[in-house]
């Protein structure tokens, strides 16, 4: 009997043990939340201060994601956005006998679209018009789309740093392509087919396309997902690639040289769309006479780079009509604001200094200015222990108005042009690549009616902040928040003109055309709701 209870005490006495190391273990990852008798659980909001800045002509070459079209944000204003590329030869050095005469010449670049909507099926062809995704302002307006010959070489190196480093390109560049762009022999751009959809009334089409696939002497048509599809001047690449000047085709590098590239532009447009140009080609069909047979071959101009020969691109972007409000809260100071205005492309940013002033010695009470600021000393003193900490933007919807909210923003160390270091540990992926990363945070949320209603982004920096308080050589940084198109994307491109501020910003805002005023916090209460005002909520615990 005895012996039957002592196994049957067992499974019990393993599985408490097992508790018990699985509550240790939870205690090692949230244990500064855990109160005892030695211990109080402590919630503080800490000062924060933070002021606009403006982001001067920038570097946009090589973008994973570029804008073409025009758009007018009530709170920022008008964004126009031109593209130029090279192109590579996706075989070099072709065979291309005399007799070749050229049947046709397409451009196809994809739209970014909604599988799952589908917005209607063309009942005779099967077509499908889907919704098409980062697309902004009136979709159904058409424009003037110009498809040029870049006349403009774009170096891979850049002669200024004996070829060590990569040629930068700019938004504000738009001129210097624009005035050696190359028309045809008739004084037009490539995209002058009869059919004005492909240029004097373009849009951007929803709706999927039909291209004829040969197979075996069949011809059949086949439906291709929305893209740019324009057929493009055969006779100029008659006389330009199939008829060449010899050795131009031989390398890719010789055939840069020589062909430079496309260069888009739009006119009267009100609406743009946020592109991946390297998924776009120029298709060449011509036809050979082989033993008295017409043989039909192609050369395809892809826009991607490939490992030997890299694709040199750039956004370039203008902006007028910039709303007043906007020049006046973007002036070159470093002056708290009331709303922190950040902006995409030739934008504007924010910068944030936390928590507030120094103005005693290293325990924060008394003596001489540290330069440290005087909350972190006493947290430093006293030995807390952050259990979390998080950085709260509301956005102010009074001065947004109708305008599109960006879905994310991105907190980074302006001091060094570095990811802070809650964004390297958290390597969370959602179902979408856009809200990877999202303990870190900065994605667009809505607050509950309890809690004030309204839009807000979130970043948890707890581990940014520990770090300031446990190690006291730490430096407390200057973070910097702009928009971002991709969270994944961290590197920085230089401004065409450094300020005595700052010197770069990251691509990523570069990509986004959009635009978000949130609230800022200053001692003009009046001007910021109390519950808006910007905020560093930290979690801590303090030894009794």
């Amino acid at each position: 009997m005895l012996k039957n209870s002592f196994f049957k005490i067992i499974p019990v006495f393993l599985f408490l043990v097992l508790l018990n190391s699985c509550d240790k273990e939870y205690n090692v990852i949230g244990a500064d939340l855990i109160g005892d008798s030695s211990f109080d659980l402590v919630k503080t909001e800490s000062v924060v201060v933070a002021y606009n800045q403006k982001i001067s002509p920038i570097q946009s070459d090589d973008l994973a994601i570029n804008a073409l079209g025009s758009y007018n944000n009530p709170s920022f204003g008008t964004t126009t956005a031109n593209f130029a590329t090279q192109l590579n030869l996706s075989a070099v050095n072709p065979t291309i006998d005399p007799t070749a005469k050229i049947k046709s010449v397409v451009l196809t670049i994809p739209y970014f679209y909604d599988k799952t909507k589908i917005i209607n099926t063309d009942a005779t062809t099967g077509a499908k018009t889907y919704e098409l995704d980062s697309i902004y302002g009136d979709v159904k307006a058409k424009m003037k789309l110009s498809v040029y010959r870049s006349g403009y070489f774009m170096r891979t190196l850049d002669p200024a740093d004996q070829f060590l480093k990569a040629q930068k390109y700019y938004n504000n560049q738009n001129s210097d392509f624009d005035q050696v762009k190359i028309e045809t022999s008739t004084g037009t751009p490539l995209n002058n087919d009869a059919n004005t959809a492909q240029n004097t009334e373009f849009f951007f089409d929803p709706a999927e396309y039909s291209v004829d696939v040969i197979t075996n002497g069949v011809t059949t048509k086949t439906l291709k997902p929305p893209a740019m599809h324009l057929n493009l001047d055969t006779k100029y690449f008659q006389e330009k690639i199939l008829n060449a000047p010899a050795g131009s085709l031989a390398t890719n590098a010789l055939f840069k040289e020589y062909f430079r590239g496309l260069y888009f532009t739009v006119e009267n447009a009100t609406c743009l769309n946020m592109i991946d140009f390297r998924k776009g080609d120029v298709t060449i069909v011509y036809e050979e006479t082989v033993d008295e047979k017409p043989v039909e071959k192609t050369i395809v101009l892809n826009m991607a780079s490939n490992a030997i020969d890299p694709i040199r691109t750039v956004s370039l972007l203008t902006q007028s009509n910039v709303a007043v409000d906007y020049i006046s809260a973007t002036k070159d100071d470093v002056v708290a604001d009331d709303n922190l205005y950040l902006k995409g492309g030739e934008g504007s940013m924010s910068v944030i200094n936390l928590f507030g002033p120094d103005n005693f010695g290293p325990d924060g009470v008394t003596g001489a200015p540290n330069t440290i600021p005087d909350e972190l000393d006493i947290m430093r003193t006293k030995k807390y222990l952050i259990n979390e900490a998080n950085l709260v933007f509301h956005v102010n919807s009074v001065l947004m108005k109708t305008s599109p909210i960006p879905q994310r923003i991105y907190l980074y160390d302006f001091t060094n042009n570095q990811p802070i270091v809650d964004y390297g540990d958290n390597t969370t992926v959602g179902s979408n690549a856009k809200y990877s990363k999202y303990v870190y945070g900065g994605i667009l949320d809505k607050a509950t009616a309890a809690n004030g209603g309204g839009y807000f982004y979130k970043f948890r920096i707890t581990n940014h902040v520990r770090g300031l308080v446990n190690n006291l050589s730490a430096k407390n940084v200057q973070l910097g928040v702009v928009v971002t198109e991709d969270i994944n994307t961290y590197v920085f491109g230089d401004l065409r003109t450094p300020t005595t501020v700052f010197t770069k910003a990251p691509k990523a805002s570069v990509m986004n055309p959009l635009g978000v005023i949130v609230y800022g916090a200053t001692s003009n209460t009046s001007a910021v709701p109390e519950a808006k005002r910007l905020k560093m909520e930290i979690y801590y615990t303090k030894p009794n």
